[in-house]
């Protein structure tokens, strides 16, 4: 746990260089991780069936009470990642949004909890971490989540982490502007080890599938960025509401492929599109599920196969840079007879990474592809590394267990 002993050390050092001088060191410690999406993509605000895990990259907060000042409580923040930008939040006044990412995270947070009639302490937050910007691996989830869970303890607010998934997600619909679904939030605070969450984005029920110890989960970040909220992310969710209006369904979760193709003739060809890949991904997340937990990896490399095709040609979502190291990585999994296992985009798209599940004697073929095949071309090296599958959003104080529920 060296990684998470040097985030602890770094939220300490960077809340003693905010606030040292005003008050004692920080004693408690939270942190949530990010994630990748294993398949389900674009699903989860179709209300459909997702399969994401928790990875070994994190964000973590330091807290502390914060003063009173002249009757008004103050939430007061560093982002030790931002140049130590910081943020100072009047709880007993409206609270308005930033111009900064990080601050109408943490500004949204505040407010999805007063909104649920909880009342927010004043507190003091130092928040840093290792979950890559920008790559679709969570991190604005992750630090939502986060925070969420600290002032929640701090506060005292009796409430499941379930909830503060919810609460999460509003901030970032509301405040950030991303109108992203449940599934980030959930995985970052419900994860498992050595687990994918298979979560049920209507009901928000969701059970651990245990992924066989035979495999491996890589990652590979092309690099390339992008901004969810100037992306077309948000045009993507409004045809998806578009088409579920055209075929009079709550949403598409509720369509089925014959119904699909039935009422495709006046149905306007883009949306078309984009339906057939939700209704299609969303068929691919059970027989993923159980390929996982049987290590299966002829039927993974299929499914993946499947999925990112529908995300480059329906929902076109990926980038050349990401079609081109899929193709990469793809190609050193099945140079035999047998498929090693599969690749595919993960996230939103529009740039970031791409998930390889394979079998853990070939993880060091998707690294050599990726590091020697793909970058001896690549405008923009990537860089690839094997993650963990890890719990969830958790209390992490030297020798101070959490007190909240756990779900």
């Amino acid at each position: 746990m060296i990684r998470r002993e040097r985030l602890i050390a770094r939220a300490r050092q960077g809340y003693r260089l905010a606030f040292g001088t005003q008050g004692e060191s920080p004693r408690r410690f939270f942190a949530a991780p990010g994630r990748v999406n294993l398949i389900g993509e674009h699903v989860d605000y179709n209300e459909g069936f997702v399969l994401p895990c928790a990875i070994n990259r994190e964000t973590v907060v330091a807290i502390q009470a914060g003063p009173e000042v002249g009757g008004q409580g103050y939430i007061e923040a560093v982002a030790i990642d931002f140049g130590q930008n910081r943020d100072k939040i009047a709880l007993y006044e409206p609270i308005a949004r930033s111009d900064s990412s990080w601050q109408n995270l943490l500004r949204g947070v505040v407010v999805a909890l007063q909104k649920r009639g909880h009342e927010v302490l004043p507190a003091r937050l130092a928040i840093t971490g290792d979950v890559p910007i920008g790559a679709g691996l969570s991190s604005s989830a992750s630090f939502a989540v986060v925070v969420a869970l600290a002032l929640a303890y701090l506060s005292r607010i009796q409430v499941s982490k379930a909830e503060l998934a919810l609460v999460a997600q509003e901030a970032e619909n509301d405040f950030l502007g991303t109108k992203c679904g449940i599934m980030d939030q959930m995985a970052s605070a419900l994860g498992a080890s050595d687990a994918a969450l298979l979560l049920d984005c209507r009901s928000g029920q969701s059970m651990p599938i245990a992924v066989s110890s035979e495999l491996a989960l890589v990652v590979a970040d092309t690099g390339i960025r992008r901004e969810l909220v100037t992306s077309a992310f948000n045009e993507r969710r409004a045809q998806c509401e578009a088409a579920a209006k055209h075929f009079n369904v709550r949403a598409l979760r509720d369509l089925s492929a014959r119904a699909l193709e039935a009422g495709r003739r006046d149905l306007d060809a883009t949306l078309y599109k984009r339906a057939r890949h939700v209704v299609s991904e969303i068929a691919r997340v059970e027989p993923t599920a159980v390929a996982l937990n049987q290590g299966d990896t002829a039927a993974i490399a299929r499914l993946f196969a499947e999925s990112h095709t529908s995300l480059r040609e329906d929902y076109e979502v990926t980038v050349p840079e990401v079609d081109r190291l899929v193709g990469t990585i793809g190609a050193a999994l099945s140079a035999g007879d047998t498929p090693l296992g599969g690749v595919r985009m993960t996230g939103a798209g529009f740039g970031g990474c791409v998930v390889a599940v394979v079998r853990k004697s070939a993880a060091d073929l998707v690294l050599e592809a990726v590091h020697d095949t793909y970058n001896a071309d690549a405008d923009t090296p990537a860089s690839a590394a094997i993650y963990s599958m890890v719990g969830g959003a958790s209390d992490i104080s030297p020798q101070r267990p959490s007190s909240l529920p756990t779900s």
